[in-house]
């Protein structure tokens, strides 16, 4: 079984910066409601907020459209009970998040250096790159064990593909 990958729009309109408009349609194309709108305050992420289940983003201060992708990642594989409440706090749920939008960028062939970006991940963004790109992953048995994704030591002949492949887009349990 195949998770659905979202057809990629040329552009999402709202958005000038092309990066961000590719990833934008790509996410909508997985279901995510994303709103461009003005955000008066300054966010943790800049130009993102995750609220009530949703991105909103201000294209004129979203600063790293990667970033895109990991905020989508939260709302993903976050507990669905507690989903509108916004980012957890959890450490599992912050390495999934990673994992999830590493592999989002593969499916939808973009740079993973678009992600894993110099200004991400509390100066950590090259390590992270360089391990996800020799194979060394992080969050991926959380993703497993919410039927998102099969683990690379898991895998058998015959079966799905093992991580970055995704069975589902978002967690359901």
């Amino acid at each position: 079984m195949r998770a659905p990958i979202a057809k990629i729009q040329e552009s999402a309109d709202e958005f000038a910066d092309p990066w961000a408009a590719r990833i934008v349609a790509f996410l909508r194309g997985l279901g995510f409601q994303i709103d461009a709108t003005s955000l008066d305050e300054d966010a943790f992420v800049p130009g993102v907020v995750v609220s009530a289940g949703r991105l909103l983003v201000d294209p004129a201060r979203l600063t790293w459209p990667g970033d895109l992708l990991h905020e989508a990642g939260h709302i993903a594989v976050s507990d669905p009970l507690r989903r509108e409440a916004g980012v957890s706090d959890d450490p599992g749920e912050e390495m999934a998040a990673i994992a999830w939008s590493f592999a989002a960028a593969l499916a939808m062939d973009l740079d993973p250096a678009v992600l894993f970006h110099d200004g991400g991940y509390r100066g950590g963004a090259k390590a992270l790159h360089e391990n996800f790109t020799l194979g060394s992953y992080v969050g991926v048995p959380m993703l497993a064990m919410w039927g998102l994704t099969i683990e690379p030591r898991r895998a058998t002949p015959g079966g799905p593909p093992a991580y970055p492949h995704m069975l589902a887009w978002r967690r359901t349990c």
